[in-house]
């Protein structure tokens, strides 16, 4: 996509500093009180999990089920808020939700922890809340748990809906199961979503993509399948980074390699990494002289106190609130455009969605085309504002969440009801 302005105006380059208003989480009607919180106490172990529901759309909400050590419910507020952006920008027929639990998914228990959670959870994932995967959490974990529990699969409280439950099933199961380079479609195209919205900045600037360096914190579903395509599509990914630490080679890693190398929980076996790539601290990454960097690991990744190791010229969200309010604002001002979760890592939840609804099936090619189109359109879009204005992404994506969802407030029938076929 090529962005349009006015040709005696100089493109705003990355890295220039830009006089640009603070960077807030205001998004006007999607920035409301949720419509719920709830925290539940593990009555074995004592875990705590949370269950917030932002808002519904069509008495729908969807956002996934994380677990991670230190979870909180103001952390899960954020999420289920951030996901009512994503299906306000992607014009999704469901409002937004968030599930979380304070348990390494590492932990022996974590398994059987999830499975209480979603029993307790049951009335809203029968009938409001369509979960998936998330931090910690993989796609067939919470697919195995629901069948556990007899509700099929973790689009159940959707797939219950449709006018032929049985049909939607199958669809949903052939789409996320569908073998692709690199793994299974369901699992990928979330990263994928996050290339493409990569490479959307790449040729906003007209970046050569052999030229174009990149660096990732975590390689799991999301971090590793952005890795594998970027890396396919020509960029060199000079970085990566995993619990055990950062793992460099300047002239660009052996991505399809490394990630063979993992274990379930996204971890790089170091005993077979080849000796020419350096290992470095985990939090060299945020350093690392890349064009691009992409937190794709945990929320919070990027804070005051080290936005200013910030070495990249963008920051594409792959991690849901992956930066601090106040540490964007120190990016902006240093001329570092975000690009927010919402939008760059929305490729998953909008694609469940298309599936769906029918508008993709478990044709890879007809995914992939639909989601890059999306993508780089958008992108584009935040881009443009940045270029012409100052005005950060952020702030272009709440105000279409909160044009959508004020739409949708001011129509007299409400929310038009989901059709599932």
């Amino acid at each position: 996509m090529t962005t349009t302005q006015d040709p005696m105006m100089p493109v705003q380059q990355p890295g220039q500093p830009v006089a640009a208003a603070p960077v807030t989480r205001d998004a006007g009607v999607v920035d409301q009180d949720p419509l719920i919180r709830l925290t539940w106490t593990d009555p074995v172990t004592g875990t705590r999990g949370y269950l917030v529901v932002h808002l519904l759309v069509s008495g729908l909400a969807t956002g996934g089920t994380r677990m991670r050590a230190g979870c909180t419910l103001s952390e899960v507020e954020d999420l289920a808020r951030g996901m009512a952006a994503k299906t306000a920008v992607f014009d999704l027929p469901v409002g937004g939700a968030k599930g979380g639990i304070d348990i390494d998914p590492k932990d022996p228990r974590a398994v059987d922890v999830l499975t209480r959670f979603c029993e307790a959870m049951r009335p809203w994932l029968d009938g409001y809340w369509v979960t998936a995967e998330d931090l910690g959490v993989p796609q067939h974990l919470i697919d195995d748990v629901f069948a556990r529990i007899g509700l099929g699969q973790s689009y159940h409280a959707a797939i219950t809906r449709s006018a032929d439950p049985e049909a939607t099933m199958r669809r949903v199961r052939a789409g996320l199961d569908a073998p692709v380079e690199g793994g299974l479609l369901g699992d990928v195209i979330g990263g994928y979503g996050v290339a493409q919205a990569c490479l959307a900045a790449a040729q906003t600037w007209s970046w050569s993509l052999p030229g174009t360096t990149v660096a990732i914190q975590g390689v799991g579903t999301m971090g590793g399948a952005a890795a594998f395509y970027l890396h396919e599509a020509g960029m060199r990914v000079v970085a990566v980074a995993d619990a055990a630490g950062t793992l460099y080679h300047p002239g660009g890693l052996d991505v399809p390699a490394l990630l063979e190398l993992r274990d379930e929980f996204g971890e790089i076996d170091r005993t077979r990494v080849p000796a020419d790539v350096q290992r470095l601290p985990r939090a060299a990454v945020i350093a690392t002289a890349a064009d691009i960097l992409i937190p794709a690991a945990i929320s919070y990744a990027l804070t005051p106190d080290n936005s200013f190791d910030v070495a990249a010229k963008v920051v594409v969200e792959a991690a849901n609130t992956a930066t601090t309010p106040e540490a964007e604002a120190m990016l902006t001002a240093r001329g570092i455009p975000v690009l927010p979760d919402f939008v760059a890592n929305a490729g998953a939840a909008a694609w469940a969605w298309w599936l769906l609804l029918g508008y993709v099936d478990d044709d890879p090619e007809t995914s992939f085309l639909r989601l890059r189109t999306e993508m780089r359109a958008k992108v584009g879009l935040l881009l443009e504002r940045w270029i012409v204005d100052g005005t950060p992404p952020r702030h272009t994506g709440w105000a279409w969440a909160a044009a959508r969802r004020a739409a949708l407030a001011s129509d007299p029938h409400g929310a038009p009801p989901v059709v599932i076929p």
